[in-house]
């Protein structure tokens, strides 16, 4: 069966470490990453994170407002400048997937906390919580009205949102689809990973033998894909596509990864299957690598498994820290600007390799030739998922 090729027309991100595309590649470029320890809320938790210093969109009173959407607005209008997109047409087949995690879960905070003082609070958070879909609002800001999903699956939501638009396309639904992730720092995943005793005190050292944690970030990272026939139709030619997507739960444990990553290695294989091509054709991966002992592990075991322990890999979580339900969709975009520039940057934080990791991620700026590359996703629950992006001939 031919595979059906599904464009990437412009890509958007927004992250710590710069307010749009060219500034990101030019910090990665110069390995320059710098969290903060102020956090934007009261918290007794220090640990740095990487935070957003641009100033947001104000959006009209009928939206909510959160943190999450303006992030996601800021990326969405990069990637359809970079698709030379200004508007869609009326009746255009245009769909909306985004994932997140803060987003469409946590706008009751104040709400239960001020109720269980004896106050009593105002329902505000009633008409945020309705309105909290990121896929919904972007769709409305867009006047689109094709298929829209929010996709909330902890920390592979951002790629798992790609995959399920490219499958759109793919399946005819829609002939274009804005797909990615935006979340924000918010004080209940600060307090849960804390909890959980995986943050760094200092800035994080992915694959490092003396990495010690994760420290969390917020941004957005939104794709503009595009079927072919809708972009001969407008005179264009993607040179880069989303090749192959696969997803795949272990269940192994509510928030470890299964120790030999079976549900990662599912995954992959279903990516590379999609895009009918061998390991050996990877040019380079961009992992997950979270910095937590049992991740870099577990994914280390998997990737030089199936690559070999020589593969080109790196993290770019040292430069923009865990975006949770964004951190697949920006480094689905960092995996894409890779191909296309042809470089990946050092991997920040990596200093000295870990015996007990199978790989070692690149330590400087790396040439890149070849035409696939793969970035990866754990999340809780058990839940993998694996993008391929190409170049096309």
């Amino acid at each position: 069966m031919t595979r059906l090729p599904i464009g990437i027309a412009g890509v958007g991100a927004v992250c710590g470490v710069g307010d749009d595309v060219p500034t990101i590649l030019d910090a990665f470029s110069n390995g320059h990453c710098t969290p903060v320890k102020t956090l934007p809320f009261k918290s007794t938790i220090t640990c740095p994170t990487f935070q957003v210093s641009t100033e947001l969109p104000i959006l009209p009173e009928r939206y909510n407002n959160s943190r999450s959407l303006r992030l996601a607005i800021c990326a969405v209008r990069e990637a359809m400048k970079d698709a030379a997109i200004e508007r869609f047409d009326a009746g255009a087949r245009v769909g909306v997937c985004i994932g997140t995690t803060v987003a469409c879960q946590l706008n009751s905070v104040q709400f239960y906390g001020a109720y269980r003082r004896g106050e009593e609070p105002p329902l505000d958070s009633v008409w945020n919580y309705l309105h909290a879909n990121l896929a919904q609002a972007v769709a409305k800001l867009l006047k689109v009205s094709g298929p829209r999903m929010t996709v909330v699956n902890a920390c592979s939501s951002g790629t798992d949102a790609i995959g399920v638009a490219a499958s759109w396309i793919r399946a005819g639904v829609c002939d274009v689809a804005i797909a990615g992730g935006a979340d924000e720092i918010h004080p209940v995943p600060l307090a849960g990973f804390w909890s959980l005793g995986v943050m760094s005190a200092e800035p994080c050292a992915p694959f490092d033998r003396n990495r010690s944690g994760l420290n969390l970030g917020e941004g957005a990272g939104m794709m503009v894909l595009e079927s072919s026939a809708h972009a001969n139709a407008r005179g264009r030619r993607n040179r880069f596509e989303v090749a192959g997507f696969g997803s795949a739960c272990d269940g192994y444990h509510l928030t470890a990864p299964h120790p030999e990553g079976r549900g990662l290695d599912a995954a992959i294989a279903a990516a590379l299957a999609q895009a009918e091509i061998s390991p050996d054709q990877i040019a380079f991966i961009n992992t997950h690598g979270t910095a937590t002992q049992d991740n870099d592990r577990a994914e280390g075991k998997v990737l030089a498994r199936l690559f070999g322990p020589e593969v080109r890999c790196l993290s770019t979580k040292g430069y923009t820290g865990h975006a949770l339900g964004a951190a697949g969709a920006l480094e689905a975009v960092f995996t894409y600007l890779g191909l296309r520039e042809m470089w990946i940057p050092a991997s920040a934080g990596f200093r000295e390799r870990d015996e007990d990791v199978a790989v070692a991620p690149v330590s400087q700026r790396t040439a890149i030739q070849g035409t696939y590359a793969l970035s990866t996703s754990l999340a809780f629950g058990g839940n993998n998922a694996a993008l391929v992006i190409g170049r096309r001939a």
